[in-house]
């Protein structure tokens, strides 16, 4: 037998007739980089920075993503806003993309849904320090990937209510319920609040 093989060569012959039987089939591969793949809403891509729908910032420096994130590349340096002691903001926000693991862990963390992940997948740069993001370009990243951002928290059953109304709170979302502080006067819930209707919030109180 394995001399009748080697004089009709069954291997190479077998060979020769799966590619021709796959050259009449449709083709698998893409043309990257002019065809590019479809990733689904809950892909993990560069990280974001959103907004409210008024402009103002969600992003309340609580550093929870700072401390949720496994390999220690978010930096958060919040302050009080200015003549508003109750309500505080991210003043400087930093991401070292050379160390993130896209692993979500960080959207998962923040309250009020300041964080969402886009569906961004080039990153290369000839300079690593490109890849350090501050504040300004997450904000740019989120909103040139505005709909991403918010299908990607939506995927993951991690709206607020404020991206998607009609859908209510997500049931892995942080829950605020008014706290009675002893004297008699609950304090109002504020996750999901712009910064006017927090202010509004607590001149009723």
């Amino acid at each position: 037998m394995g001399l009748m093989r080697d004089i009709f060569m069954t291997e190479l012959m077998g060979g020769m007739k799966l590619v021709f039987l796959q050259m009449f089939k449709p083709s698998c591969t893409l043309q990257y980089p002019h065809v590019k793949h479809n990733v689904p809403d809950g892909y993990r891509g560069l990280m974001s920075l959103l907004r409210y729908e008024d402009g103002s910032e969600r992003c309340v420096g609580c550093s929870l993503c700072e401390a949720a994130c496994p390999s220690n590349c978010i930096k958060v340096v919040s302050d009080e806003v200015p003549g508003q002691p109750l309500v505080r903001y991210a003043k400087e926000y930093y991401l070292d993309i050379t160390r993130c693991v896209f692993c979500g862990f960080c959207t998962e963390a923040c309250p009020v849904d300041a964080l969402a992940m886009t569906k961004v997948y080039e990153a290369s740069v000839y300079d690593r320090r490109e890849l350090m993001f501050d504040k300004h370009k997450l904000y740019e990243l989120g909103e040139a990937h505005l709909a991403d951002g918010k299908a990607y928290l939506l995927a993951h059953n991690m709206d607020d209510g404020t991206l998607n109304p009609t859908e209510g709170l997500g049931d892995n979302r942080y829950e605020f319920p008014p706290v009675d502080l002893g004297e008699g006067v609950p304090v109002p819930t504020t996750v999901g609040l712009t910064r006017e209707a927090l202010e509004a919030e607590v001149a009723k109180s």
